[in-house]
């Protein structure tokens, strides 16, 4: 029983692991000081590449794996959960489109576009509603999941916390990038659970007027 526990576990930590070393600054630089500047353009890129391929055997161990099921959402309920995925799967892709996508993929930066040039705050759409709305859209996609085994609640549970893990990192990132712009983003949306009405964002400090640039 604890076989398929354990391993999902045990592969997900060598995973975040390895993609957390690969997305650390000093390993960027020490690649770009070993294969060029260059490598710098080509980095975003191979990183996405590499990150999708190491999750592939993921999804095998969750389908070979020993396996119990510890849930069936009986009908009507298994079509709202599978409608709550599809809306969710919608959400993400909408999201995912208000961000510059390009740069997102590293497909800008193969064009000489740096990080200082391409990045930007996001407070449009649904970022406007919640921080994190990609990380916010994957976690209901999993947990509205109409099945639910042993090893599937293993797996969304390290999910979860990488996300969440994740969305730390990278807010720690912004607000090294973006400074008090970023603190004030922070204190009027909230970071997973979206806020259900949309106010107008201020992000100038409170004794600074808003910039018309």
């Amino acid at each position: 029983m604890w076989v398929g526990p354990v391993t999902i576990l045990a592969y997900f930590a060598v995973y975040a692991l390895l993609h957390s070393l690969l997305a650390a600054r000093p390993v960027k630089e020490w690649l770009q000081g070993r294969f060029g500047p260059g490598m710098g353009r080509w980095y975003r890129l191979a990183y996405n590449i590499f990150a999708t391929v190491t999750l592939l055997p993921f999804f095998w161990l969750l389908a070979t794996l020993p396996d119990r099921i510890l849930y069936v959402a009986p009908s009507p309920w298994n079509r709202l959960m599978m409608a709550g995925q599809a809306l969710a799967g919608l959400g993400f892709l909408v999201a995912l489109f208000q961000t510059d996508l390009a740069s997102f993929l590293g497909l800008a930066q193969l064009r000489g576009r740096t990080q200082s040039e391409h990045e930007r705050l996001v407070v449009r759409g649904m970022y406007a509603y919640v921080r994190h709305p990609l990380y916010f859209f994957s976690m209901l996609f999993l947990w509205l999941s109409p099945v639910m085994t042993v090893n599937s609640f293993t797996a969304y549970l390290v999910f979860t916390l990488y996300f969440y893990l994740g969305s730390l990192h990278e807010e720690s990132r912004l607000r090294a990038a973006f400074g008090p712009a970023y603190r004030r983003y922070q204190e009027q949306v909230p970071m997973f659970l979206p806020r259900w009405r949309r106010h107008p964002l201020d992000l100038a400090e409170p004794d600074q007027a808003p910039s018309s640039d």
